[in-house]
């Protein structure tokens, strides 16, 4: 089921308390949501489970982080991001994010574990510099190559800055 909200300007800001918990499943639909997660979405905790996670994915978010998350996770490796997500009603809220791959007796990679918390101001305005960057690319690399060319963006800024994706955003 997918919604047709529009963006809007209106943020809800996270309590310093809250955390927002969600499991999925390896296709990333929604196996749980807590009621912080359900409070903030907008969504019934029906809509959600089920769902897509990026029932929630804002468009000012570049497609490259979340390319970049799957990477990572792909190698059994925790990811940590600022994300910003959408309200069923186009408001947004954003996330410091901490998502970890959820592993059977086996070893295997069974699902993933997110927990999200309230974000610092100078993080999210240093990340919606670099996010828009992104975006910029994206577009201009067309949909075919979007999540390379905005992951190659990335990838270059955080070069220059001589540091990596993880150290840069556990340092914000």
């Amino acid at each position: 089921m997918k919604y047709k909200q529009q963006p809007t300007q209106h943020e809800r800001v996270m309590r310093e308390d809250d955390f927002i918990i969600s499991k999925t499943d390896l296709k990333g639909r929604i196996t749980y949501c807590n009621r912080i997660f359900i409070e903030f979405s907008g969504y019934s905790e029906a809509e959600l489970l089920g769902a897509q996670h990026n029932i929630v994915r804002h468009p000012d978010m570049p497609r490259g982080v979340f390319q970049f998350l799957w990477d990572t996770l792909g190698q059994k490796t925790e990811c940590f991001a600022y994300v910003k997500n959408m309200c069923r009603d186009g408001a947004f809220y954003w996330v410091f994010a901490n998502v970890t791959p959820s592993l059977d007796a086996a070893g295997q990679v069974e699902g993933f574990f997110s927990a999200r918390r309230k974000p610092g101001k100078g993080a999210v305005s240093a990340v919606s510099d670099i996010y828009q960057l992104m975006c910029n690319e994206e577009q201009r690399a067309g949909p075919r190559d979007a999540c390379a060319a905005s992951v190659g963006l990335l990838t270059g800024l955080l070069n220059q800055k001589g540091t990596s994706y993880e150290k840069f955003i556990l340092a914000l």
